[in-house]
């Protein structure tokens, strides 16, 4: 009976040292997992920073590309080509693409009244359009156009002051102070009219209409 416990104990002892060793075995595949998964989290995270910072960069690339392309246009639409047309108070490079092409738009018809381009004036302003002078007198585009071309106005330099442009869809109005350097009708002298400039878009070119 005794040599049956001595036999037991060892048998006992084996079973401890094994449960102890495989305690031992479970911890370090613990730990090795936990190491396993925190490299995966730490994986996942860099790879998130990445495509946010991807994204942040995409992001400031395309708007600082916006801003260059519209202060590009500033250069598209060459306002030194209009040399007796003497724009004030506004910054160019401020108006957005639209607006800029407005602007220039009215620029250029200005300067083709000062050379008396009638087939320039003729592409900018719309058929039936009318003209009131300050004196209150109307004409019709092509009465206008004829004392500009026989010499009955003539201007020698054309004032923008302050102007603003509004547009909405394919309507657009310029408001400012002309300050008109002219002989009209043997009159000579500078002559001052602040008012609205109406301008309507139609396959893609704006027109000066009326109101």
């Amino acid at each position: 009976m005794r040599m049956n416990n001595m036999r037991v104990i060892p048998f006992v002892l084996g079973l401890m040292m094994f449960s102890v060793g495989c305690g031992r075995q479970i911890q370090v595949t613990d730990t090795k997992n936990k190491q396993e998964y925190n490299s995966e989290l730490q994986t996942e995270a860099t790879i998130h920073t990445e495509e946010q910072t991807t994204q942040f960069l995409t992001q400031e690339y395309v708007e600082i590309t916006e801003k260059q392309e519209d202060k590009m246009m500033v250069q598209e639409f060459d306002f030194t080509a209009f040399p007796n047309v003497n724009i004030t108070g506004i910054r160019i490079e401020d108006l957005d693409k639209t607006e800029q092409q407005v602007l220039y738009q009215a620029a250029r018809y200005c300067q083709a009244m000062m050379d008396a381009d009638i087939t320039t004036m003729r592409e900018i302003v719309a058929e039936d359009k009318t003209f009131t002078h300050m004196s209150g007198r109307v004409q019709t585009r092509e009465e206008y156009f004829a004392d500009i071309a026989n010499g009955s106005l003539h201007y020698f330099t054309i004032g923008m002051e302050n102007p603003t442009v509004t547009v909405n869809g394919n309507q657009a109005v310029v408001s400012y102070t002309s300050v008109l350097n002219a002989n009209a009708y043997g009159a000579r002298g500078t002559y001052r009219m602040s008012g609205n400039h109406y301008y309507e878009q139609k396959d893609g070119i704006w027109y000066a209409v009326n109101p």
